[in-house]
């Protein structure tokens, strides 16, 4: 039995990627994550097509973070996809990104996003930022039982 991914993180800067997976180990959150660098596949994952087609659906993820600038697809699109279909609205999207814009933020809002972080600049705040971030969706947060 497929075990239920805790986060998937839609990064496509290794960078980013890395300090984001550090920041997780670091609050006990790497056990159940998924990295994907791609919107397309990002969308095949969440939607189990393509190579993840054997997918279940109750491995969906519980907490998706998800950056605005990736290949292939973006990440509006993805919130756009994800937040329209029935299958998959409820899965609560952090759009964690370096995007300041205004117009980013109030698309992402008119999506559906749950919340918009701008990513911290230091290692020491970007912890603390994924640290609140698993306390509130993980922790406090109460979902809807699919």
């Amino acid at each position: 039995m497929e075990q239920q991914t805790d986060i998937l993180l839609i990064e496509d800067n290794p960078d980013e990627a890395e300090l984001a997976i550090r920041s997780l180990k670091k609050n006990n959150l790497t056990n159940n994550l998924v990295h994907i660098d791609d919107g397309a596949e990002a969308l095949d994952y969440i939607f189990s097509r393509g190579k993840y087609a054997g997918k279940a659906a109750h491995s969906n993820p519980r907490l998706i973070l998800l950056d605005l600038n990736l290949p292939k697809v973006g990440g509006l699109d993805i919130l756009k996809q994800v937040k329209s279909d029935d299958r998959t609205k409820t899965i609560p999207i952090v759009v964690l990104t370096s995007s300041h814009e205004q117009r980013d933020v109030i698309e992402s809002y008119k999506l559906g996003v749950n919340s918009y972080l701008v990513k911290p600049v230091n290692f020491a705040s970007f912890a603390q930022a994924i640290a609140d971030l698993k306390m509130y969706w993980l922790v406090l947060n109460q979902p809807p039982i699919q």
